[in-house]
């Protein structure tokens, strides 16, 4: 009896093996995606993923805002200027609305890196491709407001107008009232979410837009609760399933013998 009980649990954990192996595989595969492990990546090249993980810097480190000068690995900054509309047929009374125009809207577009939260600095990342894509949320580090330049006299504009990044454009129409600043950046060590396609060049495994579409990136998204991965569970059940099965069975064969 012992032996036939014992030769049945050897034959169910042989049926167990390939499942277990299977298993294995996909939870740590699973786990290395989480871990942003290049490996794991690599794998995946061509698929379009979903990564959380803390912003470092680029390959060629840290960078630095064009309007506020603040350390960060992304930057972007946009220029509005406001102005009262031009009215001809204005009759007496009426109420006098001011517009709105960008004149200038520029994002950074160097690599920076993605990494797994806890581990240092140095660990191996993945490189962010942002490309024109402006991250939601963003931190807003500059926001100010310049008024109109009067003949001869020294604007407090003149120490971001030089700083502004890509061109300057658009129909100035109407009576200036002010021009107004703003700059966006991601800080080292913010938590970052980015959806987009993994491509491996030059030996670096980089998170850029898909052919069709855009990547994106989201800034300060919020930590998720800590849960059990069901890829864990399944290996982690096969695993003490096929244990038992082959401990088990050994033992009562050899017994029975």
């Amino acid at each position: 009896m012992l032996l036939v009980i014992g030769s049945a649990l050897l034959v169910a954990a042989v049926v167990l093996l390939p499942l277990t192996v299977l298993a294995l595989r996909r939870w740590l595969r699973q786990r290395g995606l989480a871990q942003l492990r290049p490996g794991a990546l690599t794998a995946q090249e061509g698929r379009r993923v979903t990564l959380t993980g803390v912003a470092a810097p680029g390959p060629d480190g840290p960078i630095t805002s064009g309007l506020a000068g603040v350390e960060c690995v992304w930057h972007g900054h946009e220029v509005l200027r406001h102005y009262w509309p031009l009215n001809r047929d204005r009759t007496e009374g009426a109420v006098r609305e001011r517009a709105c125009d960008s004149i200038a809207d520029y994002g950074s577009d160097d690599l920076f890196g993605l990494v797994a939260e806890g581990r240092g600095g140095d660990a191996d990342r993945v490189f962010v491709v942002p490309g024109d894509t402006g991250p939601k949320g963003a931190e807003l580090c500059l926001k100010r407001l310049v008024g109109r330049p009067q003949p001869g006299v020294a604007s407090p504009a003149d120490d971001l107008l030089p700083r502004v990044r890509g061109r300057i454009s658009g129909v100035f129409r109407g009576e200036t009232i002010e021009f107004e600043y703003r700059e966006w950046v991601i800080r080292p060590g913010a938590r970052v979410r980015v959806t987009g396609q993994l491509r491996v060049r030059d030996g670096r495994v980089l998170l850029t837009a898909p052919e069709d579409g855009s990547i994106t990136i989201e800034h300060g998204v919020d930590e998720q609760p800590v849960r059990v991965s069901p890829r864990r569970t399944e290996a982690m059940v096969l695993t003490a399933a096929f244990g038992f099965c082959a401990v088990a069975g050994a033992i009562l064969t050899l017994t029975a013998l």
